[in-house]
């Protein structure tokens, strides 16, 4: 494993970078978006796109970006990034006439897998990436929108010693910290049981909160108690003050994409024969969450939705 947590110039030197406007990135959704506006501030991204037609002018990118995809992007490009929900959409924008695959890549080009996906199929994909002559490697993300706008995000990679290597000018520009654990997949390893973790977490704590707030508790007293004792968490030190205390519930992201990760992260384990019983709790109350119509919705609000979700309908109280 490799841990690093070192950014790149942002001076003039900049400019001299092999990859000055050679970086391309397909998908400008929450988290693409900031992604791409810190690689073009950095002189680093040349081409972007999105299935949304609105999204590249809603980025807001320099007139050196060109917003082109498929074949034309891979001209561009010598690191693609792809930062779309899951390999389903990776391979609608890989295959077909004018797809990824379609195009002859400059040798040594990359296709930087950002999307939080099952690892076997990231295997399938990386193989038929490198038939198509490019080399791969997952790196899985987390912080959230906040941390790619910020351009502050853990990284969790897979792939290649020398192909992590040849894009850590790229990733040190998106990222504050990265990991590389081993072959390709092992990124996407690391995110499934990291959301697993993170969203059992989330739930347990507003089971936690909503019982201390019907005991006639403070629910702004409860955080600062869970924050000052051991069970202070991500979840208690900043998505209850920052998304749920302030009433904004602008967490920016869906119950729909919790719910897809959970999915994952639970068949991964049964595959593994372990385990999983927190796993299942937590992935079957977001279905029930999705099935009442709040898959949609910011995940945040179901601190307001819990009593609702919580348990299957006619379960005994």
């Amino acid at each position: 494993m490799h841990a690093s947590d070192t950014k790149i110039d942002t001076g003039p030197a900049a400019d001299a970078d092999p990859l000055a406007r050679r970086v391309g990135l397909i998908g400008l959704g929450q988290m693409g978006r900031g992604m791409a506006r810190n690689l073009d501030r950095l002189g680093l991204l040349g081409a972007a796109c999105d299935a949304v037609p609105t999204a590249f002018a809603a980025a807001e990118l320099s007139g050196e970006v060109a917003n082109v995809a498929g074949v034309a992007l891979v001209q561009r490009s010598d690191v693609i990034l792809l930062c779309v929900p899951s390999t389903r959409e990776i391979r609608a924008v890989a295959e077909g006439p004018d797809g990824l695959f379609a195009a002859r890549p400059r040798p040594g080009t990359v296709l930087v897998d950002l999307t939080t996906s099952d690892p076997a199929a990231t295997l399938d994909l990386a193989a038929e990436a490198e038939a198509a002559g490019y080399a791969y490697m997952d790196a899985a993300m987390t912080g959230g929108a906040a941390g790619a706008d910020a351009g502050r995000l853990t990284l969790m990679m897979g792939g290649d010693e020398a192909v992590v290597a040849r894009c850590a000018p790229v990733l040190s520009a998106i990222a504050a910290k990265t990991f590389r654990l081993g072959p390709v997949g092992s990124g996407q390893t690391m995110k499934l049981v990291h959301n697993m973790i993170l969203h059992t977490t989330f739930l347990a704590t507003c089971e936690g909160c909503r019982v201390a707030e019907h005991a006639g508790l403070d629910l702004a007293a409860v955080v600062d108690v869970l924050n000052a004792g051991n069970a202070r968490s991500f979840v208690s030190e900043v998505r209850f003050p920052n998304h749920i205390l302030s009433g904004r519930f602008d967490a920016r992201s869906y119950v729909s994409t919790l719910l897809k990760d959970l999915r994952m992260a639970v068949e991964l384990a049964e595959r593994l024969g372990q385990p999983a019983p927190f796993g299942r709790l937590t992935r079957d109350v977001l279905e029930r969450a999705r099935a009442a119509g709040f898959g949609d919705e910011d995940f945040s609000r179901l601190y307001q939705r819990y009593a609702a979700i919580a348990e299957p309908a006619g379960a005994a109280s």
